[in-house]
């Protein structure tokens, strides 16, 4: 005579029959309960596989089960060393960026230190020419301005009136330059220069 649970197919036959309905459930638990029961752990599972009773048997359950302890022992080894190189990192990092914080602040505290205070920003020259240091515009004795970095001539922003067609006027020297690049003086009405 078979029982229900001798072969793997009649048991996946009966799990299928009798979780078919909502009620039935607790059949096909303990179908599982009693599939599972066949393989005990603990000190029944322990002496149920202590084999034959020889030393034989005997010094082979002991040689599996010191491999067994010997990988729960490198295991956790393993895993408290990743745990403490994770630890050790994460220090690394709070040290590097609290450092770098550090470094960054007594240099803008250097920076603030070094700032010039009181300082003529004019140099003189001999000429009677001079050079505003702020602003690298550089005014002869005559007036006339030159911009130091790109060596073209200033004209003072606040000074210039813009027109629709290009031209503009110089309030300063009453200079109108047209879009051509013609100049005339406003107040005589001659043309000054034919170059831009």
């Amino acid at each position: 005579m078979t029982s229900v649970v001798s072969a793997s197919s009649s048991t996946d036959y009966y799990s299928s029959i009798f979780t078919a309905g909502p009620s039935a459930n607790w059949i096909g638990d303990t179908i599982t309960a009693i599939q599972n029961s066949a393989t005990q752990g603990g000190i029944l599972g322990a002496l149920a596989s202590s084999g034959d009773g020889s030393i034989n048997s005997f010094l082979g359950q002991s040689s599996t089960n010191a491999s067994n302890l010997a990988l729960i022992s490198q295991n956790n080894v393993t895993n408290a060393s990743a745990f403490y190189a994770q630890i050790a990192s994460q220090n690394q990092k709070q040290r590097s960026a609290e450092a770098l914080q550090k470094v960054f602040k007594a240099l803008q505290e250097s920076q603030n230190q070094v700032k010039p205070q009181n300082v003529n920003p004019f140099v003189y020259l001999s000429d009677g020419s001079t050079i505003d240091t702020e602003t690298n515009i550089m005014t002869r004795a005559d007036g006339t301005q030159y911009d130091i970095t790109t060596g073209a001539k200033y004209v003072d922003p606040a000074d210039v009136i813009q027109m629709a067609n290009g031209a503009y006027l110089n309030t300063k020297t009453n200079i109108l330059t047209l879009g051509d690049g013609t100049q005339i003086d406003t107040v005589t009405g001659l043309k000054v220069s034919t170059t831009a």
